[in-house]
C-alpha cells in the first residue's frame, strides 16, 4: 500500500507524459463511470434516497434510519455521492501534475494548454455539486437531471482533450486527412452531441424518474423517441460516411481504426436501445444505455483527435557569435 502510495506521489510530483496521460486516462474513466452510477440511482429509483443537499437527511450528513425512505435508496444515493471525491481527486491529480509538468525541465515544460485543460476539471465537480443540489432540491426535474449528466459529458471533453494533448508536442495542428473529412468530423460530433442532449429528453419523457415524485416531461413519448432514433440513423450514417472516406482516401490507419471503433460502439448501442424499447425499458439495459452513450462520446471525440497531428516545437535558432572588436 505504501510503495502503491509513493508511486502515485512520485509521479504526480515528478510527473513524465506518460505518467500525466495516465492521470488524464483515470479522468476519463472516473467522469464516464459516475454518468453510470448516476444512470443507477435514477432507474432504481433512489434519486431521493437522500432528501436533502449537502446533507443526507435533515439531520444528518450521512444516511440514518428513516420511515420515509428505503434504506437501501438511501445507500444507493449516498454512495454514488461519495463517488464525487473521487472524481476530485482524480481531477486534482490531473491538475497538479499538469503544473508540475509546466514547470519542469522535462519534455512537458511550459504547456500552459495542459494546465488549463487540467483546471477545467475540478471547475467542473464544483459545478456538478452545485448542479447535484438543485437536482435535490427540484425533487428530479427532469431538466436539473439533464443538467447533471451533460456536465459529465463537458467534462469528459477536457479529460480526453488532456489526454491527447499530453501526447503531442506544443506546436501548431497539422491536419493528416483531407480537409473535407475534418469538416465531416467535426459535423459527426455536433450530431452526435445532439443525439446525447436528445436522449436526455427521452429520458426525462420516460418511466425511470428517479423517484415517484420525480416531475416529467409532458411529451409524447413516442414522438421524442423517434426524433432521438433519427439522430441515431444520421450519427451511425455519418460515420459510416467518414469510415468509407477515410479508407478511400488512404488515410492513416490511426484515424481509420478510430472510425471502425466508433462505428462497432454505434451499432452495439443501437442494439442496446432497440432491447430497451421492445422490453419496456427495463432498468439494467436503461443503465447499460448510459454507458453506451458514453462510450460513444469518447469515441467520437478520439476519432476526431486523430484526424490531425502536431508539428514538434521548433528549435530556438543559436546565437549569433559576437563579432570580434577591430583592432
Amino acid at each position: 500500500m505504501n510503495a502503491a502510495l509513493s508511486r502515485i506521489v512520485g509521479a504526480v510530483w515528478r510527473p513524465t507524459p506518460s505518467s500525466l496521460r495516465g492521470f488524464a486516462l483515470a479522468g476519463i474513466v472516473v467522469n464516464c463511470g459516475i454518468a453510470v452510477t448516476g444512470a443507477t440511482v435514477r432507474v432504481t429509483g433512489s434519486g431521493l434516497g437522500c432528501p436533502e443537499w449537502p446533507h443526507c437527511t435533515p439531520d444528518s450528513l450521512v444516511p440514518v434510519a428513516d420511515p420515509e425512505h428505503d434504506p437501501i435508496n438511501m445507500a444507493i444515493e449516498f454512495g454514488n455521492r461519495q463517488l464525487t471525491w473521487l472524481v476530485f481527486a482524480v481531477a486534482a491529480l490531473c491538475l497538479i501534475a499538469a503544473y508540475r509538468s509546466h514547470r519542469s525541465d522535462g519534455p512537458l515544460r511550459g504547456r500552459r494548454d495542459l494546465v488549463l485543460l487540467a483546471a477545467l476539471q475540478p471547475v467542473g465537480v464544483a459545478m456538478q455539486g452545485v448542479v447535484g443540489g438543485i437536482v435535490v432540491l427540484t425533487d428530479l426535474h427532469p431538466a436539473a437531471v439533464a443538467g447533471h449528466f451533460l456536465a459529465s459529458i463537458a467534462m469528459i471533453v477536457a479529460a480526453v482533450a488532456l489526454w491527447v494533448r499530453s501526447g503531442e508536442s506544443g506546436g501548431p495542428v497539422r491536419s493528416v486527412v483531407r480537409p473535407e473529412l475534418r469538416i465531416l468530423a467535426l459535423v459527426l460530433v455536433a450530431v452526435t452531441a445532439a443525439l446525447i442532449v436528445a436522449g436526455t429528453v427521452v429520458t426525462g419523457t420516460g418511466p425511470h424518474a428517479g423517484d415517484i415524485k420525480a416531475p416529467r416531461y409532458a411529451l409524447d413519448i413516442v414522438t421524442v423517441t423517434q426524433v432521438h432514433a433519427d439522430l441515431v440513423y444520421v450519427t451511425v450514417g455519418l460515420t459510416f460516411a467518414l469510415w468509407l472516406a477515410l479508407r478511400l482516401t488512404d488515410s492513416p490507419r490511426l484515424a481509420r481504426r478510430r472510425a471502425a471503433e466508433l462505428l462497432g460502439i454505434e451499432l452495439l448501442q443501437g442494439g442496446i436501445g432497440y432491447a430497451q424499447y421492445f422490453l419496456g425499458v427495463p432498468a439494467a439495459l436503461a443503465a447499460l444505455h448510459v454507458l453506451g452513450a458514453v462510450l460513444v462520446w469518447v469515441a467520437v471525440l478520439r476519432l476526431y483527435f486523430a484526424l490531425r497531428v502536431r508539428e514538434p516545437v521548433p528549435e530556438p535558432a543559436a546565437p549569433a557569435p559576437a563579432a570580434r572588436l577591430a583592432g
